[in-house]
């Protein structure tokens, strides 16, 4: 599967300490090879699902053979404006 970041997910995780975000970026690769690892939810309401990586969380879409990240971000804030 094919990983497309979007432009405004690509610039929060720019903004996160390296290390986490290196972690992010690690688990995100993962998922190409397992989409539905036991820290990947479907978002209620919603067609997104989740990651959990810590306390920060990547949302993102399945369509076809891409996953789409559209947000990054702590789990205190990620989901404001998501639903």
């Amino acid at each position: 599967m094919n990983i497309v970041w979007d432009e405004n997910a690509y610039k929060e995780l720019a903004k996160l300490e390296t290390l986490v975000a290196r972690r992010i970026t690690r688990r995100v690769r993962e998922l190409a090879q397992d989409l539905f690892s036991k820290d990947v939810k479907k978002l209620k309401g919603s067609s997104d699902f989740r990651l959990r990586i810590g306390d920060y969380r990547v949302i993102f879409a399945v369509e076809g053979e891409q996953i789409m990240i559209l947000k990054v971000g702590h789990r205190k804030n990620v989901y404001k404006g998501t639903l």
